[in-house]
């Protein structure tokens, strides 16, 4: 039996759904207990000590981190690989998931802070997500570069580089942040966004949004407890939201990663 704990916004988790549907491996898919209270319960919590999704529980053994369930993923079921068959290659892939699992990452959770969990008011807003405009077109940039001429990141095939990368595009464009009109990037992300896989899995995300309309609320009377840790530490005070890091703490409304207990 294979079960993944997910939100249906995360980006982690949507890279994995993606790799098991390109591998046609059917799974269970559970959004855990208590999800952003930061007082999650039951199997979840016992097997996730970062307390945040996604999760792999396969015949019984609990894996966390989505890199770590990725590369799992692969090795469990290899075909077809999502994978290049070059070390070279291999290594540019993974490294791109690197970059946008956590630059790209806290740029849309910081998005998310501001217009889902209402953390600034104008005119820190605007500001804000001005910013986050201009650094998410150098990485449009970057990203252009790495895909060159290829159809796809990870080469002639669709692969890890492709289904690390969607999600995270896909999210700006949520926030009408798109690469520039007739680039290869945007052909590029129509490609991508015909696969089935793909397709399903950002169908899946639009339908979750409409359950985001009372978060703001939510936070502000303390029953979610956003997670603040690394780079999204980073992203939010230099971004200029070194106020509402304070906010949050006084509020007692973000958290941080807990140490891991047996």
């Amino acid at each position: 039996m294979l079960i993944l704990y997910e939100h249906p916004l995360s980006p982690y988790a949507q890279k994995l759904k993606i790799a098991l549907r390109e591998k046609r491996v059917e799974f269970e898919a559970r959004l855990p207990d208590g999800i952003g209270t930061g007082n999650s319960d039951g199997e979840f919590a016992r097997y996730s000590p970062r307390g945040e999704v996604p999760l792999l529980v396969h015949d019984g053994t609990p894996i966390f981190d989505s890199t770590v369930i990725l590369e799992y993923i692969e090795d469990v079921w290899p075909t077809p690989p999502m994978l290049p068959s070059q070390p070279t290659d291999r290594a540019r892939v993974r490294m791109i998931e690197d970059v946008m699992d956590t630059h790209v990452e806290a740029i849309t959770w910081g998005l998310g802070e501001l217009f889902f969990f209402g953390r600034a008011d104008e005119p820190l807003k605007a500001e804000m997500f001005a910013t986050a405009q201009s650094q998410a077109c150098d990485y449009f940039s970057w990203l252009e570069a790495e895909l060159g001429t290829n159809e796809w990141f990870n080469g002639a095939q669709f692969g890890w580089g492709d289904l690390s990368v969607i999600p995270y595009l896909n999210g700006l464009a949520g926030f009408d942040i798109k690469p520039a009109s007739g680039s290869r990037l945007v052909d590029w992300m129509e490609r991508v966004n015909d696969r089935k896989s793909v397709l399903q899995t950002e169908q899946e995300s639009r339908a979750s949004v409409t359950g985001m309309s009372g978060v703001g609320e939510a936070i502000k009377e303390g029953l979610f407890k956003r997670q603040y840790r690394d780079h999204r530490l980073e992203w939010m005070i230099k971004t200029g939201g070194l106020n509402v890091v304070l906010d949050g703490l006084k509020a007692g409304n973000i958290r941080f990663t807990d140490t891991f207990k047996a």
